[in-house]
């Protein structure tokens, strides 16, 4: 709900005014946002995949394994990695000078848009953008992968049909959003650099 609210409201404002301008604090308002809880939801996902391998691959030992506490400090965690991720990515895209055209052809203020903005040279930030994703989305993509690759072996060592069918819905939903939301991320922010236009 937070992730999508980052850029709904916006989307709706341009769809339904004739002038489609953000302000430049809302612009990194809605930067901040966005990656907060892009960030946030990458890690809750990875946490939510070892939550299923537990869950399957070490059934017994569940209750000591993701007690309370472990899953609050896991959940905290991954706030603060997507807030401070947030904060110094943010900084970091809106201390660069803006002089070229303020026009953007897009919905949202994402960061590879704005640095067709800039007017220093923008090498460094795309390192940056990019050396970002790698580290927030294939490394929890990575545990999550490692997670159900363990609960995939583990299936396919039921007996029987319907436990395996019965313990591979329970994950199923998980897996069906993990695949949506890092198949689009890792299409959006880890593919070169493009000279085709928009």
């Amino acid at each position: 709900m937070c992730y999508i609210s980052s850029t709904v409201p916006q989307l709706l404002v341009h769809f339904l005014s004739r002038t489609q301008t953000i302000p430049l604090l809302a612009c990194a308002t809605q930067n901040y946002a966005f990656f907060a809880f892009g960030v946030t939801e990458c890690f809750l996902l990875a946490v939510m995949a070892y939550d299923c391998y537990v869950a399957i691959c070490c059934l017994l030992n569940y209750t000591l394994v993701m007690g309370h506490g472990i899953c609050a400090k896991m959940a905290g965690a991954s706030w603060i990695c997507g807030i401070l991720h947030s904060v110094v990515f943010t900084v970091y895209t809106f201390h660069v000078p803006f002089c070229r055209s303020n026009h953007m052809d897009h919905f949202f203020c994402e960061a590879p848009q704005l640095l067709k903005l800039f007017c220093a040279d923008t090498y460094i930030n795309e390192l940056v953008i990019f050396g970002v994703a790698v580290l927030f989305l294939i490394i929890p993509f990575s545990l999550v992968f490692v997670s159900y690759t363990r609960i995939v072996a583990s299936i396919l060592h039921i007996s029987s049909a319907a436990g395996r069918r019965k313990t591979f819905s329970s994950c199923a939903s998980h897996f069906t959003v993990v695949s949506l939301f890092y198949g689009a991320a890792i299409f959006m922010y880890m593919r070169p650099r493009s000279t085709h236009s928009v």
